[in-house]
C-alpha cells in the first residue's frame, strides 16, 4: 500500500520562499512520474511541476523560473522548492505519483495512481 506525506507549507511574505517534501512509504523509483499539484478555493487542481524516472522536469508557466522540482531516491522523497512566492501562488499543494505495469502480452496495462493528504501554502502580500 503506498501512502504520500507532504510537509513544510506554511504562510511567507510575498517574495520569500519555501521547500516541500513528499515522503513515500517505499521507494519511488517504482513510480514512472511524481508531481506537485495546487488547487486554491473555488477553481480545479492544476499540476505545478513534475518529475520523470530519469530525472526529467517540467513546470507550469507560472512558476517557471521560481519552482524547481527534485527527487531524492535514497530518501524516497521529492521535494519542491518555491521562490520569490506570490500571493497568487497560495494554495493547497499536493503530491501525486504515477506507474503503469503490463505483467504480461496479454495482459491489461494498469494505471496505479496516488495522492498525499496536501499542504497549505499561504502567501500574503
Amino acid at each position: 500500500q503506498v501512502q504520500l506525506a507532504e510537509s513544510g507549507g506554511g504562510l511567507v511574505q510575498a517574495g520569500g520562499s519555501l521547500r516541500l517534501s513528499c515522503v513515500a512509504s517505499g521507494s519511488i523509483f517504482r513510480f514512472d512520474d511524481m508531481g506537485w499539484y495546487r488547487q486554491a478555493p473555488g477553481t480545479q487542481r492544476e499540476l505545478v511541476a513534475g518529475i520523470t524516472r530519469g530525472g526529467i522536469t517540467n513546470y507550469e508557466d507560472s512558476v517557471k523560473g521560481r519552482f524547481t522540482m527534485s527527487r531524492d531516491n535514497a530518501k524516497n522523497t521529492v521535494y519542491l522548492q518555491m521562490n520569490s512566492l506570490k500571493p497568487e501562488d497560495t494554495a493547497v499543494y499536493y503530491c501525486n505519483a504515477k506507474r503503469s505495469s503490463r505483467p504480461c502480452i496479454e495482459c491489461k496495462t494498469i494505471e496505479s495512481e496516488y495522492w498525499g493528504q496536501g499542504t497549505q501554502v499561504t502567501v500574503s502580500s
